[in-house]
């Protein structure tokens, strides 16, 4: 089974965030024992945002814990739909697409997502499985 991690879970654990780094660490490691942890380019980018170097990047989320996948061609057209929803919703221009790539990339690899924040989620991808303090 392969999990696609979010970004808030993998910079809860590397910053050791006082509220979520207990639930994120578990939850990686429990999902790390059942299957494969995955990340993608836009995942990569917004952890990378706090490092300096690349070198420190990659160590932290090494190939060996990690596997990269692009994203697929089918991904961004859902995402693309999926913000389109959201914007004839009301929702706000400055609302992170990023957000909708991960879901969409999740959703058409048929992939558990690992989030802490499944709200937009739930909403736009209700058939993705899901790992949230909710759950």
């Amino acid at each position: 089974m392969a999990y696609l991690v979010d970004s808030n879970v993998l910079l809860d654990v590397l910053t050791e965030g006082p509220r979520w780094f207990g639930w994120s660490s578990a939850r990686l490691a429990e999902r790390a024992d059942r299957g494969v942890l995955v990340i993608n380019p836009i995942i990569y980018a917004e952890v990378g945002i706090g490092f300096e170097r690349i070198e420190d990047l990659d160590a932290c989320l090494s190939r060996d814990a990690f596997r990269r996948d692009p994203l697929p061609w089918p991904a961004a057209f859902l995402a693309g739909k999926a913000f389109l929803a959201y914007r004839r919703r009301g929702g706000s221009r400055t609302a992170p697409l990023p957000d909708f790539y991960i879901g969409a990339h999740a959703a058409v690899e048929g992939f558990t997502l690992v989030t802490r924040d499944p709200r937009r989620y739930r909403t736009y991808f209700p058939k993705l499985q899901l790992i949230s303090p909710e759950a």
